[in-house]
Formats: C-alpha cells, sequence, structure tokens
C-alpha cells in the first residue's frame, strides 16, 4: 500500500465527521463584479454539503480502511 491511499482514507474520514459534526458546511465563493452606473457591486455564491455528503464520505474511508486492514493480513 502506498501513502496516498492512506492519506485518502483518513481525509475521507475526517471531513465525514467534521460535516456531520456541524449538521452540514456552507460556505462562499466569490462571484462576479457588477459595474452599473458607477456603482461596483461584487456577488458572492454560497455553497452547502449536507451532512448525507458527509456521512458518505465517512462510510467510504472506514471502508477503505478495512480493505487495507484484511489486505495486509
Amino acid at each position: 500500500m502506498d501513502a496516498s491511499t492512506g492519506l485518502c482514507d483518513f481525509l475521507l474520514v475526517t471531513l465525514g465527521i467534521v460535516v456531520l459534526a456541524f449538521s452540514g458546511i456552507t460556505f462562499t465563493t466569490p462571484g462576479e463584479t457588477i459595474q452599473l452606473l458607477g456603482l461596483h457591486v461584487e456577488t458572492t455564491h454560497s455553497h452547502f454539503i449536507p451532512p448525507m455528503a458527509g456521512a458518505l464520505a465517512l462510510i467510504g474511508g472506514i471502508i477503505l480502511l478495512l480493505i487495507k486492514v484484511r489486505q495486509l493480513e
């Protein structure tokens, strides 16, 4: 097994726990800049990661860890 597989397992489990702990995560990204009649307005886009995505990441990470443990036996 290489280190990237272990890192992927760890990241999936960690991100899954974080998303579930906060009941989903909302973050914003910069949007378009609008200029109208000399008025400068910057927009943002809001994104939501639902708890179901966190649960799937957690389950996927655990399954990958179990597969790796069984291959070592």
